[in-house]
């Protein structure tokens, strides 16, 4: 039995859920719209202010897909009304990240800079608050959207294991290695 399947969805009152008839999900709320193609053998209604998703029969395939489809579902109603965010620390001497006129621009060690921009319903911001223009954050409604473009944000300069140099997620642990040692 799948239990993140059962799970109800519980919709707020600014967002708005419209089911066609072939199963195509839109989600509408104030930070955007989102949509998804649910497998046509399962079942999705909404009844008042409840979201549920409903599978055929016990069948391995559909306890796999009820708990996918139910977790995008919810996934996308906290997306659209309160969105998502993943910050990024860039760390080493001389490295930099900047945002100007929506393209984030970063300084990582290469001989040039490195410009990026971001997808349609992404927005990146550098917090200068907290350092030096080191914390990058990537926030939007589509949580699959927000943490690609994280990593790809990170691919950039992995963090390396003997100074922990690179672009590193906040909560991220890098361990260390200790390096050469002096020959006697």
């Amino acid at each position: 039995m799948s239990r993140v399947g059962n799970a109800p969805i519980e919709v707020i009152d600014q967002v708005t859920v419209d089911i066609a008839k072939n199963n195509l999900v839109t989600v509408k709320g104030p930070k955007g719209e989102l949509t998804l193609q649910v497998d046509p053998e399962l079942g999705v209604s909404i009844e008042d202010t409840t979201l549920t998703v409903t599978r055929p029969t016990d069948q391995k395939r559909h306890k796999a897909l009820h708990g996918l489809y139910r977790s995008l579902l919810d996934n996308m109603v906290v997306g659209v009304s309160k969105g998502f965010t993943r910050e990024l620390e860039v760390i080493g001497v001389g490295y930099r990240a900047a945002v100007q006129n929506g393209i984030l621009e970063l300084a990582l060690g290469f001989s040039h800079p490195i410009y990026l921009v971001p997808p349609e319903g992404i927005d990146i911001q550098v917090d200068t608050k907290r350092g030096k223009n080191t914390f990058v954050i990537v926030s939007g409604a589509s949580k699959q959207m927000v943490g690609q473009v994280a990593a790809k944000i990170r691919s950039l300069r992995p963090p390396e294991p003997y100074k922990g140099k690179g672009v590193r997620y906040v909560d991220e642990y890098v361990r260390r290695k200790a390096g050469k040692t002096a020959a006697k």
